[in-house]
């Protein structure tokens, strides 16, 4: 069967390096693969156009990249784009890398933190990561983390866990429960922001406009706790999504705790 022959632009696998089973583009942003042959260089990299991408994902949403308007923006032909990435999600994928970037090293005020502290730290960075560049919670999970940010987040979360006595497969489930966690969050708290900013309105207006809903909605008979929550005034007086994220984070440290100890 004929096969389509490269573009001299297409990243070729380097000799001594054995299949990976990723895509060109992925392979590519580890290292793995490398430019071959004399001339001058390309005018377009990978590097250029996940920049691109990441740039109108930052300014314009999610919704405003495509291959075509990346290509726009490098004044480039969409059909040049396709011998870097071959596909968008594949752009996507990359593009989301580009956003988390490398996990900033433990806090080195303390030189054992604890696996606590250094959980807590790693759940904390991950969530200003997300709040900084909301673009990345609108590009779906279409597999597990492979390229090389993401597994350098996974492996600072799984070093944080080494300390503790549970298996390689439990700490997995600790990251993948607390990613959850922490992007169930970042995505509740970015519709808000979404709501707040289409309503016109300030969070604190859009609280107590909630508050005013709820209470011309339900009556002690039908919703006692409801009203009780209301009559207590701290559904108008939230302490903020940082206090709501770290409680919820605490409580799960706390289950994790217990598991720790019995395992200790």
């Amino acid at each position: 069967m004929a096969t389509e022959p490269e573009h001299p632009g297409q990243p070729e696998a380097a000799d001594d390096q054995p299949g990976t089973g990723l895509p060109a583009s992925l392979e590519t942003a580890w290292g793995l693969r490398t430019r071959r042959g004399k001339g001058p260089r390309p005018a377009l990299t990978l590097d250029r156009i996940v920049e691109a991408a990441v740039h109108l994902a930052a300014t314009e949403g999610m919704e405003a990249v495509s291959m075509g308007r990346v290509a726009k923006e490098l004044g480039a032909s969409t059909m040049s784009l396709y011998r870097y990435v071959a596909a968008k999600d594949e752009l996507y994928i990359l593009m989301a890398d580009a956003g988390v970037g490398t996990p900033p090293p433990l806090d080195p005020a303390a030189a054992h933190p604890g696996w606590r502290r250094a959980l807590t730290d790693w759940a904390r960075q991950q969530r200003a990561v997300l709040q900084a560049n909301r673009w990345i919670l609108r590009i779906p999970i279409t597999g597990p983390p492979a390229t090389p940010n993401q597994v350098a987040w996974m492996e600072r979360g799984l070093a944080a866990l080494a300390p503790t006595g549970l298996t390689e497969g439990e700490k997995l489930s600790v990251l993948m429960l607390i990613g959850g966690f922490i992007r169930n969050e970042a995505t509740l708290m970015a519709d808000m922001m979404d709501a707040v900013i289409k309503g016109g309105m300030t969070p604190d207006q859009m609280l107590a406009r909630y508050v005013t809903v709820l209470t011309a909605l339900t009556d002690p008979e039908r919703h006692p706790a409801l009203t009780r929550l209301l009559a207590s005034g701290e559904l108008g007086h939230a302490d903020g999504p940082d206090t709501e994220f770290q409680f919820g984070l605490d409580r799960i440290l706390d289950g994790l705790e217990v598991l720790v100890a019995r395992r200790a």
